[in-house]
């Protein structure tokens, strides 16, 4: 439980790895004292699902286009049948303005494929503020390995 306490030991694994695959008890709470201990020693966070996340790179720090859901009949227009594109801000946009470090929270990441996963370690390298954890399933207990491990191991 002194892990918990302060979470030092979660926060240097997590700035040498860059991301962390997260296994916590199904309970809850462990996490988000974690994302506190991460706030208060200076991170940004957002905490989103992984779930529709499509490209992680273009969907968390370009501009880019979303169509909205076909929902029947409707008319048809200029636009065809698949719907106007509306340009979407970036997830991460508004923690990119500023300077100190980025935290990305993932939650269900056990539906990413592993090239969604590498996009992901690979962002971490590009961004150098920027840390992700992803979620990726319950354990009896709080654990974490570097994303890269889990990715060698599968």
């Amino acid at each position: 439980m002194p892990l918990l306490l302060s979470g030092r030991g979660f926060r240097q694994d997590l700035e040498k790895a860059g991301a962390l695959a997260l296994f916590a008890p199904l309970e809850g709470g462990a996490e988000t004292r974690l994302m506190r201990r991460l706030r208060a020693a200076g991170y940004r966070a957002q905490i989103t699902s992984a779930r529709g996340l499509g490209d992680p790179e273009a969907f968390l720090m370009q501009l880019h286009g979303v169509r909205p859901p076909h929902l029947g009949h409707q008319c048809v227009g200029s636009t065809a049948a698949v719907g106007e594109v509306h340009r979407v801000m970036p997830q991460l946009g508004s923690l990119l303005e500023g300077g100190g470090p980025i935290l990305l929270w993932l939650l269900e990441g056990k539906v990413l494929s592993t090239g969604e996963l590498s996009s992901l370690i690979d962002l971490t390298r590009r961004e150098s503020r920027l840390r992700i954890v992803v979620e990726m399933g319950g354990a009896r207990q709080l654990q974490w390995q570097p994303l890269e491990q889990l990715l060698v191991a599968a």
